[in-house]
C-alpha cells in the first residue's frame, strides 16, 4: 500500500476537518453539530492506523488487500466506540464511504440513509484528497476536484451537499472564482 506519513494522515484529517465544519454552517447546521462533524473530519481515517502494518508497500493494491483496505471506516468505529465519541461522530465515520446511489460501502446505503454528516464527509474527503498531492501524483486544482465533484452529484455525493460546496469553494479558493 502507498503509504502516508503521520503527519499527512494528520493534515488530511485537519484539512477535511476544517470543511466539514464550514459545509455544515453554509447547510445552516447549529454550531454544536458542526464542532461534532469536525471530530468526525479530523478521525473519519483513524482505522488506517490497525490496517498499517497489514498491507504491503507497494503501487498498486490488489483485490483482497483493497476489500481490507475498505475496513478502516468499520474499524474506525470500533476503534473509537466506548470513547466518549457520540453517535453522530461514530456514524459519520463507519459511513463516509457510501455512494449517494447505493453503490458505496461498508453497508450500501442510499441518498438519505446515509447519515447527513456521512454524506458531508465524503465530498471533504474526495475533494481534500484530489487536491493534495499524493506519492503517486500531484494535487489538482480546486476547480478540477469542484468538477469531479459535479460530475459524479447524485451517484457518488450528495447533490445538496455539492451544490453548497460549489456556493463556499470560492471563498475558501479564491484563485477558484470562475467555479
Amino acid at each position: 500500500m502507498l503509504r502516508y506519513t503521520l503527519t499527512e494522515q494528520l493534515i488530511h484529517g485537519m484539512e477535511v476537518s476544517n470543511l466539514a465544519y464550514d459545509l455544515a454552517r453554509e447547510l445552516g447546521y447549529e454550531k454544536k453539530i458542526c464542532y461534532e462533524l469536525a471530530k468526525a473530519g479530523v478521525l473519519h481515517d483513524i482505522g488506517k492506523i490497525v490496517l498499517e502494518n497489514y498491507v504491503e508497500e507497494q503501487d498498486t493494491l490488489v483485490v483482497e488487500e483493497m476489500r481490507f483496505v475498505r475496513t478502516h471506516s468499520t474499524l474506525g468505529y470500533e476503534l473509537l466506540q466506548g470513547r466518549g465519541y457520540s453517535d453522530f461522530v461514530l456514524e459519520s465515520i463507519l459511513y463516509h464511504h457510501e455512494n449517494y446511489d447505493g453503490t458505496g460501502y461498508p453497508a450500501n446505503l442510499a441518498g438519505e440513509k446515509i447519515p447527513f454528516g456521512a454524506r458531508i464527509l465524503r465530498i471533504c474527503d474526495v475533494y481534500c484528497a484530489l487536491t493534495s498531492d499524493r506519492p503517486y501524483r500531484s494535487g489538482m486544482s480546486a476547480e478540477k476536484a469542484m468538477s469531479i465533484l459535479k460530475e459524479n452529484s447524485g451517484t457518488q455525493f450528495c447533490p445538496e451537499v455539492v451544490d453548497v460546496m460549489e456556493k463556499i469553494l470560492p471563498s475558501l479558493h479564491p484563485e477558484a472564482l470562475h467555479v
